[in-house]
């Protein structure tokens, strides 16, 4: 017997119970208690000096060997808008597009999944940086990170 939960949300949490009866046994249950938790994004700040190499991890309390079977994607957002930086997909783990009209040659993927920014420039001060792990169709986590850059 099993029990499809469709449209899964926070509500649906709590203790479910299945029973039913048999012959000669009489009526036999079982509990299971449902915790669903809601999505959360992590937030970050990175301080860095103008001209250093920058590089933010995509998502900290995972590691790189869990994220190479989904796909990711670093974004990066200013001013309300964002633009896709670098993608990546687990059939092609060695390969990665990079697409970015602004950061060009200056982001890299590094081999833990982390962008890798060099060099640093001041226009980058306040850009908030995002990585975002689908790890199921409707499931995704996200890491931002908001950079400040300090002039020498």
């Amino acid at each position: 017997w099993a029990l499809h939960l469709k449209n899964v949300t926070v509500s649906l949490s709590g203790l479910y119970e299945c029973s039913f009866t048999t012959y000669p046994y009489g009526t036999k249950a079982a509990e299971i208690q449902l915790i669903v938790k809601a999505e959360e994004e992590q937030h970050y700040v990175k301080e860095v000096q103008l001209n250093q190499t920058l590089v933010i991890p995509c998502l900290e309390d995972t590691t790189s060997e869990n994220l190479s079977n989904y796909p990711l994607k670093w974004l990066v957002g200013a001013n309300g808008k964002e633009e896709e930086l670098v993608t990546k997909d687990p059939s092609c783990p060695a390969v990665y597009r990079n697409s970015s009209v602004l950061y060009g040659q200056r982001v890299h993927l590094d081999l833990n999944n982390a962008l890798k920014i060099f060099p640093t420039k001041m226009t980058d001060d306040g850009r908030v940086f995002s990585c975002h792990v689908v790890y199921h169709p409707e499931r995704v986590r996200k890491s931002s990170t908001t950079v400040r850059v300090f002039g020498k």
